[in-house]
């Protein structure tokens, strides 16, 4: 603030005075007063893409296999042999939704060092009844992540074709464990 600012604020503010306490007086409350929605930074990296989709007949169970795995691996995977370490449920959710709960689920469970997840998507009796719709993308947003080795539909105790296992790659630190524990064996 400039001298001559200053003069003029103090000029124009000579004879206010303060308001007293006083009972009688009554705030109203701001008319704009929205919440203010925090800013997922994480959503800002999601690279899951919501164009032009393909339905997956409903016939057809979902499968994928990066190059590279083993097929002992996919066998148990399959057959449930692998234990849970988390799960996501996508039910009755919009497909915009299900996209950055999905986004979110995977980076967390890299971050944790988690391998082996079960998501539920649902099942719909008809092509185009939505639960088909969110099975489709999800077909397609998890073959997007690096980090899916493998994904198949799930035993019917854990939501049959309702729901999938997602095999996830191993993260550098285990990958490093595993390594001195196998190298130590072989001296």
């Amino acid at each position: 603030m400039n001298p001559d600012d200053k003069s003029l604020f103090l000029d124009a503010m000579e004879d206010v005075q303060p308001l007293k306490r006083c009972t009688d007086i009554h705030w109203q409350p701001e008319r704009n007063s929205r919440t203010r929605q925090e800013l997922d930074t994480e959503q800002l990296d999601n690279f899951l893409t919501l164009g032009f989709l393909e339905l997956v007949p409903l016939a057809e169970p979902l499968a994928f296999q990066r190059d590279g795995v083993q097929q002992g691996v996919i066998d148990k995977l399959r057959s449930g042999k692998y234990s849970r370490q988390a799960s996501l449920n996508l039910l009755r959710q919009p497909v915009e939704q299900c996209r950055q709960m999905l986004f979110a689920f995977i980076r967390q469970a890299g971050r944790e060092g988690l391998r082996n997840l079960v998501i539920v998507h649902g099942k719909g009796r008809e092509e185009n009844s939505h639960p088909n719709v969110v099975r489709s993308y999800l077909a397609r947003w998890l073959a997007e992540f690096d980090d899916v080795q493998a994904f198949c539909v799930a035993l019917p105790h854990h939501g049959g074709s309702g729901a999938c296992y997602v095999a996830l790659r191993k993260s550098d630190e285990a990958r490093a464990e595993n390594w001195e524990r196998h190298a130590k064996r072989s001296r």
